[in-house]
């Protein structure tokens, strides 16, 4: 008995990335923002290009701090259906993967805090968001934001998660 030959490396890539795509394409609210994710391997890193409509105080001037709290909920969101999705997508089976291109239930915010550490300049900014507890129900999450520096953060959050049931 032979073993099925592997799908080519380029095949995987471009079924994962088009699966981050139509996660993205599920939120408006992500396209208004202009917020796009890269993916290298399973971890995400969302970017917030610079627009000057983001500016909240065009004295400093300083990124609006609700722009802040919503890219990093949003990153926050979209990493945990981002890892939901990728199990269903390493497990392979026909079924899983029908379930990794339906459109997902989202999380729910139950709450999130925001600790702005210093202004947000006026360029792009990072985020990468750390699951640290996710369950049938629950979950909880840290996002770190930063701009020029990776170690040299300008916001970061804790949110708590209602997860979907996995029936919908």
């Amino acid at each position: 008995m032979s073993r099925p030959r592997p799908e080519p490396v380029q095949v995987i890539k471009t079924r994962r990335d088009g699966a981050l795509q139509r996660l993205v394409d599920g939120i408006p609210y992500i396209a208004f923002l202009g917020i796009r994710f890269e993916r290298h391997g399973d971890e995400l890193t969302a970017v917030l290009p610079y627009a000057d409509r983001l500016i909240g105080n065009p004295m400093l001037p300083a990124l609006h701090g609700g722009a802040t709290a919503a890219f990093l909920e949003t990153t926050a969101i979209v990493e945990l259906a981002w890892t939901r999705m990728w199990g269903l997508i390493e497990a392979g089976t026909p079924e899983a993967q029908a379930e990794a291109e339906a459109r997902p239930n989202w999380p729910r915010t139950i709450d999130f805090t925001v600790d702005y550490l210093r202004s947000g300049l006026p360029r792009d900014a990072y985020a990468r968001a750390r699951i640290n507890r996710s369950g049938r129900r629950y979950a909880s999450v840290h996002v770190e934001a930063w701009q020029d520096n990776r170690s040299r953060l300008f916001a970061q959050a804790t949110g708590h998660f209602l997860m979907p049931g996995l029936d919908g």
